[in-house]
């Protein structure tokens, strides 16, 4: 059988590797060697201005010669697609970061098959914003302008979801694409995750909570300090605050200006914690968002957050688990259609439900009467009911029985990018109904189902954590035809 693929022109320079943990150690000595490289070359261009002397600061790049299948194997991660055995390979960025992640991938791979590891420099420059900061250097005098002249720039041109949106084509003479982000896409999104949510990449979380409300951060902050007292948990991380161990040594500020979407972390062995953000209100936030986090490899994706019931039978307090999402949002409309269908994700639906009862005490029918499982309509349009004429029919017709900003969005983006999800939201207002809360009702009402929503999220996690570590969480319902190996 032919091999598909090609080896990569710089092939003949690359390093043969006998195992997966020299691979990835050899990937993290080459990356840090060219990072070291970029910033002494800077520093000398920060002193004198002039072109420094250095060779090329290139990605490294990870290739293997995927070969014959081994018997009995069946699991869904480390699957070649129909395209065959051969030579698949990525560049590589910031492998410290993802030293779990490849090691996982790496091992499912070669439990699967027979399969020959190399590692060596790519022809892929690494952008100088992507690998030095600023702050540690001092320029001499105005060589700002100059800068292009001498170091790499990010190639918008070559930052791209053609891959995760199935429009990419195979090209013969390279090989076939190891992962859905190579160095490139990696870098501008970890760099942008430090911009919108105040904590670096390597804080991060495999499983991640959105929410759409500042309560549940809140409420998160404290659950956190008191995680930090067991053995589960070796840190916490948010905004302006650094990692901390202790409870006591968490410090709140009132006055601090925090990012645009502020990020938690929980952090646990391997970063099989949890980490919470608060993307605030609306569809766009939360694509920005997840097009980010999309490049750490989440185990799955959940929404936390406050709806409006849309059923005369819903009653403030009650939850809604959404089974189906009718996309009202816009955003994802050029990239996934609308008439692609979001599949629910059996395991985290099932986690849910388990978690509701453990955390509620509820089953059969009395479950049934505060948890409503349904269709979830996500808006654009914060003051829709002001054309709800217009939206009526779809809403009959779709059975939605509640509505908000965020939850489709999020759907659809762990959709595009192979990532679980699920949604589990609190009726908060019922704007068809004209119902209202008074303020003394409604601080209660926060108290009491913030806290109890939060805890049946961060329960949910804990089953799937279980599925994840087996590695029945990430079946191939997510996968297309042509995926690459990587989950």
């Amino acid at each position: 059988m032919k091999e598909l693929g090609s080896t990569p022109e710089f092939f003949d320079d690359m390093i043969p590797c006998k195992t997966v943990a020299a691979t990835v150690k050899n990937l993290q000595s080459l990356y840090n060697e060219a990072v070291e490289r970029l910033n002494h070359g800077f520093a000398e261009f920060a002193e004198t201005g002039e072109r420094p002397v250095q060779t090329p600061v290139t990605y490294p790049y990870l290739l293997l010669n995927i070969k014959a299948r081994r018997e009995g194997s069946s699991d869904p991660i480390g699957f070649v697609s129909i395209r065959g055995m051969g030579w698949y390979g990525s560049s590589v960025t910031t492998p410290d970061i993802f030293k779990s992640y490849l090691t996982d991938q790496l091992t499912r791979i070669e439990k699967a098959y027979e399969v020959d590891y190399f590692v060596g420099y790519c022809n892929e420059d690494i952008p100088l914003a992507f690998a030095i900061d600023p702050s540690t250097f001092e320029m001499k005098g105005d060589f700002t302008p100059r800068i292009p002249d001498y170091f790499p720039l990010p190639n918008l041109k070559l930052i791209h979801d053609d891959l995760a949106n199935g429009v990419w084509e195979p090209d013969d003479s390279q090989p076939l694409p190891l992962s859905l982000f190579p160095a490139l896409r990696t870098d501008y999104s970890l760099q942008r995750l430090k911009h919108y949510t105040g904590t670096n990449p390597n804080c991060f979380q495999k499983f991640v909570i959105f929410t759409n409300y500042q309560r549940y951060v809140d409420e998160f902050i404290e659950l956190a300090k008191g995680a930090l007292k067991g053995d589960d948990h070796h840190g916490f991380c948010s905004p302006g605050q650094g990692m901390i161990t202790k409870a006591e040594d968490y410090v709140s500020d009132p006055n601090q200006k925090l990012p645009q979407m502020p990020a938690y972390h929980l952090m646990a062995e391997n970063n099989m914690g949890i980490t919470l953000i608060n993307i605030g209100v609306g569809p766009s936030n939360a694509k920005t968002i997840t097009d980010h986090v999309a490049v750490l490899r989440s185990h799955c994706w959940l929404m936390l957050g406050h709806c409006g019931g849309l059923r005369n039978t819903q009653i403030l307090g009650d939850f809604v688990l959404a089974h189906a999402y009718l996309r009202d949002d816009q955003i994802l409309d050029e990239i996934l259609p609308t008439q692609i269908p979001l599949p629910t994700i059996a395991e985290v639906q099932i986690a849910l439900t388990e978690a509701i009862s453990n955390v509620m005490e509820l089953s059969g029918h009395q479950m049934k009467r505060h948890v409503r499982t349904g269709t979830v309509v996500t808006t654009d349009d914060r003051n829709w009911e002001m054309r709800y004429a217009g939206l009526r029919t779809r809403i009959n017709q779709s059975r939605a029985i509640a509505i908000d900003m965020e939850s489709a969005t999020i759907a659809a983006n762990g959709y595009r990018y192979r990532v679980p999800y699920g949604t589990l939201l609190c009726v908060s207002d019922r704007p068809l109904h004209g119902e209202i809360k008074l303020p003394g009702s409604a601080e209660q009402f926060y108290r009491s189902r913030v806290a109890q929503h939060l805890n049946i999220g961060l329960e949910a996690m804990s089953i799937l954590k279980s599925a994840a570590e087996t590695g029945t969480l990430h079946s191939r319902k997510l996968r297309s035809l042509d995926d690459p190996v990587f989950r």
